[in-house]
């Protein structure tokens, strides 16, 4: 019998990744340890921008009803989920990302874009092309929570744990100190490079997706299982 997995990204993330995976054949437990809630922007005035940078579908959900005045503006998103959500919110994409915003700024290096980038107080730094420019709005924020008590539990076996998030891979390991869950009776499966290193160190093992998306951290969870 394989260890539990178990998800801890917020909602409504967390219910996609836990029916991604039971189509997949897999039983994923999701605790979120983070509540998001919506924070109160306003569009720029001088609107110097061409194009919405969004490195998560959370800046639709929670962007609230300023963003209608934003759609004849392009969405250039992280990754086919983010993109989905805001297409559904009546935005027409520019471009779709495969490895990160970093990525995705790279790859367009060659057109002059100014970008309004909509994100969470907790957001990656990027380094922007001399082609590019952005000007920042914080829409929502991530609010963590307490690891609950079935979690708890869980966890002091040896179990399997997804990490989508390098916030929440800081927020699981101080959570993990402070109830004394032993780390090396757990597993990471990490979405990508700096979440991996943003867990720390003393688990059993930490492992990579091959690329930043639900279905390869399933499959790596898959892995782990073995």
């Amino acid at each position: 019998m394989h260890p539990p997995i178990v998800a801890i990204r917020p909602e409504p993330g967390l219910s996609q990744t836990t029916e991604r995976a039971s189509e997949c054949g897999l039983t994923v437990s999701g605790y979120p340890l983070f509540e998001v809630r919506p924070v109160a922007w306003s569009v720029p005035d001088d609107r110097a921008f061409d194009a919405l940078l969004l490195g998560s579908a959370n800046a639709i959900r929670h962007g609230g009803p300023q963003l209608a005045m934003l759609l004849d503006n392009p969405v250039y998103a992280v990754g086919e989920t983010t993109a989905r959500t805001a297409r559904n919110a009546g935005f027409k994409i520019g471009g779709v990302g495969a490895g990160g915003l970093q990525t995705l700024l790279d790859s367009l290096a060659h057109k002059e874009i100014g970008f309004l980038r909509l994100s969470g107080r907790d957001h990656v730094d990027l380094t922007l092309p001399r082609s590019h420019s952005i000007v920042d709005r914080i829409v929502y924020e991530a609010r963590p929570v307490s690891i609950p008590k079935p979690m708890a539990t869980i966890l002091r076996d040896r179990a399997i744990v997804l990490l989508h998030s390098a916030v929440a891979a800081e927020h699981f390991a101080i959570e993990c100190s402070r109830l004394a869950v032993q780390k090396s009776n757990i597993r990471i499966a990490a979405l990508g490079p700096r979440i991996a290193e943003a867990a720390g160190e003393g688990w059993e093992q930490v492992a990579v997706a091959g690329r930043p998306s639900d279905a390869a951290l399933l499959a790596l969870a898959e892995n782990l299982c073995k």
